[in-house]
């Protein structure tokens, strides 16, 4: 028997390697004979970096570069095994969760930090880059990440604009001749699982200007800016990136990584299925575990089990999942190829107690998932 585990992180309590091994643990319990293959995923939200540089054999670098204020910060990047590929989360360098709720400003608030990041990757010979943009605290369409690059973006005296996205209302032209060459040959892969466009009613900052502190006047003085660059972006240099879904995704950085470095927006899962080669593991799968933190009816949409659940699906290996909690719809998994899940708690208990106790309880849930299944072939006759 082979089972391959892939589980996503539990978010806030362990990441995706560390619940694969106490998913094994469990399932050696019932089936110490079997063949278990950990093949930890994620769909390039918080714990992406760890996973894939995890499971490559890869490092995590840590440099200082421009926080989304402007002050310096220390931030991490993952260099994986292949010497080839980067991963960089923006949460780290210009996320919102390193701004205080008082200090929240999507009118300056700078992508810059990112671009440093992805610079300093490159002095270290990379060449290909996995982005995770989610969690931004800002609204800049990737200016900030084009200034670091070299890219000059000018008012119309021929001055460098500020950082933030206010600024980009005063943009009249786009100086690509300064743009880092290292780009040119590069891969920029960005992990993106939303489809807002880059402005109106359901763009960047209508839809999440608000949560980085945006009142109803500064989301209209955004959205503005946003069109008036989209507008000279397809002037200067014939990218149309004002529809394209996605585009609009943390606060315009999507359709800027699209502009200004010819990136992909693809669904992070796809984009960690296809690194790790998911597929070649699931050759001659009995059964597949998977799971994450919270199962509700927003996993159908592009989360990691559900990727996970449509390449079984196409090969008809049976899946089941583990879950930190079970919400809203949760059923609506079994819709997509999952075929049955459990919820790790197995008492009442606090968030912060699940989550010091998260190896254990994903263990003990896996174990009785599989005793289950071993129950069920009894009763039912199956092999």
């Amino acid at each position: 028997m082979k089972i391959v585990i892939a589980p996503d992180s539990f978010k806030g309590s362990i990441y995706a390697p560390d619940a694969a091994k106490a998913m094994a643990e469990g399932a050696r319990r019932v089936v110490p004979q079997a063949e278990i293959k950990l093949v930890p995923v994620a769909d390039g939200g918080d714990g992406t970096l760890e996973t894939l540089v995890e499971t490559s054999g890869g490092r995590i670098e840590t440099d200082e570069v421009t926080g989304p204020l402007g002050e310096k910060i220390q931030s991490q990047w993952g260099a994986m095994g292949d010497g080839v590929t980067s991963v960089i989360e923006m949460a780290r360098t210009s996320g919102l969760a390193l701004v205080p709720t008082d200090k929240r400003d999507p009118l300056n608030a700078t992508t810059y930090g990112l671009g440093e990041i992805i610079s300093k990757a490159l002095d270290s010979g990379f060449r290909r880059f996995i982005l995770g943009i989610g969690g931004s605290a800002t609204n800049d369409a990737g200016a900030g990440m084009a200034q670091a690059l070299g890219i000059r973006l000018l008012d119309e005296r021929g001055i460098d604009i500020p950082v933030g996205g206010a600024a980009l209302a005063t943009l009249a032209h786009i100086d690509m001749d300064h743009l880092d060459p290292r780009t040119q040959g590069a891969q920029f892969d960005v992990a993106c699982d939303v489809n807002n466009p880059l402005t109106g009613p359901e763009g960047a900052s209508a839809v999440y200007g608000p949560q980085k502190g945006a009142t109803p006047e500064i989301v209209e003085q955004l959205d503005s800016a946003l069109e008036h660059f989209a507008s000279i972006t397809k002037r200067d240099l014939g990218s149309e990136i004002r529809e394209v879904p996605g585009s609009g995704a943390a606060g315009g950085l999507g359709g800027g990584i699209m502009a200004f470095l010819n990136g992909r927006l693809r669904p992070g899962i796809d984009i960690v299925i296809d690194t790790i080669d998911l597929k070649r593991h699931l050759v001659d799968a009995d059964l597949i575990i998977t799971g994450e933190g919270s199962m509700d009816f927003q996993t159908v949409y592009n989360k990691a089990p559900i990727g996970v659940a449509k390449l079984a699906q196409e090969r008809g290996i049976p899946v089941i999942g583990i879950s930190g909690s079970l919400g809203e719809r949760f059923t609506d998994v079994h819709e997509h190829g999952i075929a049955a899940v459990t919820a790790i708690t197995n008492a009442p208990m606090t968030l912060e107690e699940a989550s010091e106790r998260a190896a254990e309880l994903i263990a003990s849930a896996t174990e009785e998932s599989m005793r289950l299944m071993k129950t069920g072939n009894t009763v039912f006759g199956a092999r």
